[in-house]
């Protein structure tokens, strides 16, 4: 089986040579799409032994995880792609984890979530936040979750080619969810650990943040109609 993480990111040079080579060794092939970066993060990429893909400008990370799952599944004829975040937030050992349901046969798509995990270290605005989109997310896709916006997901082939990501930005996490639904894909959760850190809150999604979302979403879906 070929497993293939793509790596959306932004201005990561500090994070994703290290994030890559904490990947590797777990996977088939590693896709970072560098998302109009104005640091060296594509170079370092490349050093670090990752595949590069650029974006000219800064497009979104849903426009990103596009790029990054279109060439793993036509280009390197990827089995199973992995979502994966680029500043460090996980654990690469839980790679394992999240794409054994899949190889077991029994679903075809994987969701992290953080808040599964035993002594979760989330801040206390943060969780309000992600709670909000939890209800949200049920609201709009009817899909029974317990984390939304968790950047840590695996597909299986067939469910990476029907899952279509027209977000350009973040609204795109929520956009997956109602593809789950409408293409009756089986799905179940896993426990992950999300590290938090100085850079990566100043990094999160703020609750203005959250209202850009909920309204991208909207506007996503009236022009789909």
């Amino acid at each position: 089986m070929k497993i293939v993480a793509v790596i959306p990111a932004y201005n990561e040079e500090r994070n994703i040579g290290k994030v890559i080579r904490d990947v590797k060794p777990r996977l088939s092939e590693v896709i970072v799409v560098d998302d109009g970066s104005s640091d060296a993060t594509g170079d370092v990429a490349v050093s670090s032994g990752a595949h590069a893909l650029t974006h000219r400008i800064n497009r979104g990370q849903g426009a990103a995880l596009r790029t990054g799952t279109e060439f793993a599944l036509r280009r390197m004829d990827a089995d199973i792609v992995v979502h994966y975040d680029a500043d460090g937030q996980h654990a690469a050992e839980e790679i394992d984890d999240m794409v054994k349901p899949i190889l077991l046969g029994g679903v075809d798509v994987v969701l992290g979530s953080r808040f599964l995990k035993p002594g979760t270290n989330v801040p206390f605005f943060r969780k309000v936040v992600l709670k909000g989109g939890i209800i949200f997310t049920r609201f709009t896709s009817g899909l029974r979750v317990t984390d939304t916006h968790n950047g840590f997901r695996a597909f299986s082939r067939a469910a990476a080619e029907k899952i279509k990501i027209s977000q350009d930005r973040m609204a795109h996490a929520s956009e997956i969810f109602d593809q789950i639904a409408k293409n009756n894909l089986r799905f179940c959760e896993v426990p992950v650990t999300i590290r938090y850190t100085k850079e990566s809150r100043q990094k999160g999604q703020s609750s203005l943040n959250s209202f850009r979302i909920v309204l991208d979403y909207f506007v996503g879906r009236l022009f789909k109609s």
